[in-house]
């Protein structure tokens, strides 16, 4: 419940009709959609590139039980004329200056009131994985709050923070940046105490500029966490964050615990991994102790995810046998490295996104998948990798120039981008202009026995491909169905 004296307090807004005489109101929660906001909530409109949340006011107030609005917006606005008053009587309005920070005041707020562990995770690949599996062993013994999805930016984070209930006893929150100063804004409203760094890779390079600029930002998490698990392997994070540390004004006290597949030094790492299609097993280590886990999902990035969860929670007192059992429940996430059988064809959905730090793991695991011999063709399916600005070019003729090396027998690129990756490829390669037609060239010429990837930044909605795979099919069955009859 979100008191009405609390909200003003956290926001520094007014009541614009306590002529109504609301002013021990409780919300239920908060809401940024007029769509989905449901009774006893409170609507924040917010401005977005394609909408503004004031346009949709007066639906929210049919529902919600308020709404925080800019005061530059108010005057004329239909929910605060004669006509509208009778259906909004009962709402509070409040009006802040800037209803996007009045959010993240709310945010704050809450997170301050809230004396128990947060922990934040940041990193090039892997976040949202690493987020659900931390989430996954904290759910053997506590109640979590933790990022819904991947809705790590600017909005979803402290959205999620306003979710809080008063059985919640730890935050688990994803923290996505595109640009300097986006890890320390979110960490600003989030403080976690625990921080996790998964990796540094090339990612929105077209916000950054370099791999330097990505790890800077990252790493601006540090001046917020006592303890801080990072992946040892990676040995330009480990040199930027020794770095960071060892300047003036991050010299308080910072525990710091490291992750390793490479290398028994770390704090916790691994023996004996054994990848299958089924998943991955491999001891799980830590001062001197160690449990067999059988992990569910497969990749050697998993590998590395499942070790930072591990220590994420290792650092907030949990021990081994609780954190085997949250890694072998968890189950996997949607469209990220998901093993899919249709027609007698394998299929590696990791459709959610991509740049080419991910890009080169997926392929990586293609390729040991291949390796096995239990596949008669290896085919990928790829679609552009956005936001990498000046590096777009490069990176995609790297890219088919780097397959030109596999054994793969098609190689089908999916926008402008990955078709300059396909006129680099030596071997068959077709350029498809949407994901759909991807997915009717790939119809075409899978066989049974084939193992096919699928990968792509979101923005190219590469999930498309294997909706076409699946139409297909039942449009097939249709078909036989209709000519028996």
């Amino acid at each position: 419940m979100l008191n009405i004296k609390d909200v003003i307090k956290a926001t520094g807004g007014v009541i614009a009709n306590s002529e109504f005489g609301i002013q021990n109101l409780n919300f239920t929660g908060v809401s940024i959609d007029s769509r989905t906001i449901k009774s006893g909530e409170l609507f924040i409109a917010l401005k977005g590139d394609r909408f503004d949340g004031h346009d949709f006011l007066v639906d929210a107030l049919k529902v919600g039980s308020g709404a925080i609005v800019n005061k530059s917006r108010v005057k004329g606005h239909p929910s605060t004329s004669s006509g509208q008053r009778s259906m909004v009587r009962d709402k509070t309005i409040i009006l802040v200056d800037n209803t996007l920070l009045a959010l993240h005041n709310l945010a704050r707020y809450i997170r301050k009131k809230f004396k128990r562990h947060v922990i934040g995770i940041v990193g090039s690949n892997g976040k949202t994985t690493t987020k659900e599996l931390t989430a996954s062993i904290l759910n053997t013994k506590l109640n979590v709050l933790k990022t819904m999805g991947n809705l790590n930016n600017h909005i979803g984070m402290p959205i999620t923070i306003t979710r809080i209930d008063k059985d919640s006893e730890i935050m688990v929150l994803e923290m996505g940046t595109n640009r300097p100063g986006d890890v320390d804004e979110l960490c600003s409203i989030a403080c976690p105490d625990v921080g996790v760094i998964t990796n540094i890779g090339y990612e929105h390079l077209q916000g950054f500029g370099s791999l330097q600029k990505v790890r800077d930002s990252e790493l601006e998490i540090i001046p917020y966490v006592k303890k801080l698990v990072v992946n040892a392997d990676d040995l330009f994070l480990m040199e930027g964050v020794r770095n960071r540390i060892q300047k003036k004004e991050d010299r308080k006290q910072i525990e710091l615990i490291t992750f390793s597949v490479e290398t028994e030094d770390a704090d916790i790492t691994v023996k004996d991994i054994v990848f299958s299609e089924n998943g991955t097993r491999f001891l799980l280590c830590a001062n001197n102790e160690h449990v067999d886990i059988n992990l569910k999902i497969p990749g050697r990035f998993n590998v590395y995810n499942s070790l930072a969860a591990a220590s994420a929670t290792y650092a907030v007192g949990f021990n081994l046998h609780d954190i085997k059992e949250g890694l072998e429940s968890f189950i996997g996430i949607n469209m990220r490295f998901q093993i899919k059988r249709h027609r007698g064809v394998t299929f590696l959905d990791d459709a959610y996104n991509a740049n080419p730090s991910s890009m080169q793991e997926s392929i990586n695991e293609l390729m040991r998948f291949f390796g096995s011999g239990r596949y008669k063709r290896a085919i990928v399916v790829l679609g552009d990798m956005l936001e990498l600005g000046d590096y777009g070019v490069s990176e995609h003729k790297k890219l088919g120039q780097r397959l030109s090396s596999l054994p793969l027998e098609v190689f089908i690129g999916v926008g402008p981008l990955m078709c300059l990756a396909v006129s680099e490829f030596q071997g068959h390669g077709i350029c498809a202009d949407t994901s759909d037609d991807a997915g009717k060239e790939l119809n075409k010429i899978i066989e049974d026995g084939d193992i096919v990837l699928i990968k792509g930044s979101r923005g190219m909605s590469m999930e498309r491909v294997m909706d076409v795979i699946e139409q297909g099919s039942e449009e097939m069955m249709s078909l036989a169905g209709h000519d028996r009859g």
